[in-house]
């Protein structure tokens, strides 16, 4: 079963987290959890504050050799009848927003990423690069297992983070 439009329309907005694929040096698939906005029809990620290993990350070198990318967006909890998955292929392009506010496009997408996630009141959107990756999706495929799922990501109230079930099984420590 297909997610309808509806549900993919709130993941794409309101869903905290996907795995971006990148093709490698090696032609092997990268993999990294990002944050993202969407803005402007694309998808936005940037690589902000937090702390990093140093130099040119690997999704920046994969995307500036190869721009063709995949997110794949999920969750997953013990009732399996609540699974689902979303991935989006496209392009990505990889933006040096010096100063945000003398590009509009780039600074609507800081503007979403913002609003999204409170954390950017403390750790700063665009780290000393200033680097956003804008991401065109140009394919979609889809899969969830029952209405049910469906029915819980088309309420505002549906869209939970993908670890809350996990949390709730855990015991205390």
């Amino acid at each position: 079963m297909q997610l309808p439009d509806g549900a993919v329309e709130a993941i794409l907005e309101r869903w905290p987290v996907a795995s971006l694929a990148t093709v490698g040096e090696d032609g092997r698939p990268h993999l990294v959890p990002i944050v993202f906005a969407r803005s402007a029809g694309a998808i936005w990620s940037p690589v902000d504050g937090k702390p990093k290993r140093g130099g040119v990350l690997a999704r920046i070198r994969n995307i500036r050799r190869d721009p063709r990318v995949s997110l794949l967006f999920e969750h997953y909890e013990p009732d399996w009848a609540r699974l689902w998955w979303l991935r989006a292929g496209g392009d990505a392009e990889v933006r040096i927003a010096n100063d945000p506010g003398e590009n509009a496009e780039e600074a609507a997408a800081v503007a979403a990423l913002r609003l999204k996630y409170p954390q950017y009141e403390r750790v700063p959107v665009l780290g000393p690069e200033a680097t956003l990756l804008r991401i065109r999706v140009t394919a979609r495929q889809s899969w969830c297992a029952s209405s049910e799922a469906v029915s819980r990501l088309v309420e505002p109230s549906g869209i939970e983070p993908p670890t809350s079930a996990l949390r709730t099984q855990r015991s205390p420590s």
